[in-house]
């Protein structure tokens, strides 16, 4: 009950804040190499190596809250976190639309 009221309380400061905007400024001189290191770990943390990450996790947590080996609030957390993990790009653009406007 304790954890409910603390929720609760850390809800409330969160919707009552004020928003901050982000400053959207161009990228500076010579930060090329970092952005292109940037883009590569993006691209390797969503790409083919994650996906079949994702896929061997789902199965295998999957099978075991099936055999009744793991709890079902665990596997439901792995699995919340593969549809974080892949829908973050849409989570990042829906947040961003819904503030600019």
């Amino acid at each position: 009950m304790r954890r409910l009221h603390v929720f609760g309380a850390a809800l409330a400061v969160a919707l009552g804040s004020v928003p901050a905007f982000a400053q959207v400024a161009e990228d500076p001189e010579g930060s090329g190499v970092i952005i292109g290191a940037v883009n590569w770990l993006q691209g390797t943390l969503l790409g083919t190596v994650a996906t079949v990450a994702a896929v061997i996790a789902v199965a295998s947590v999957g099978f075991m809250m099936l055999t009744g080996r793991i709890n079902w609030r665990h596997g439901a957390v792995v699995i919340l976190g593969c549809f974080i993990l892949f829908g973050a790009a849409s989570i990042v653009a829906g947040i961003r639309s819904s503030v600019g406007s």
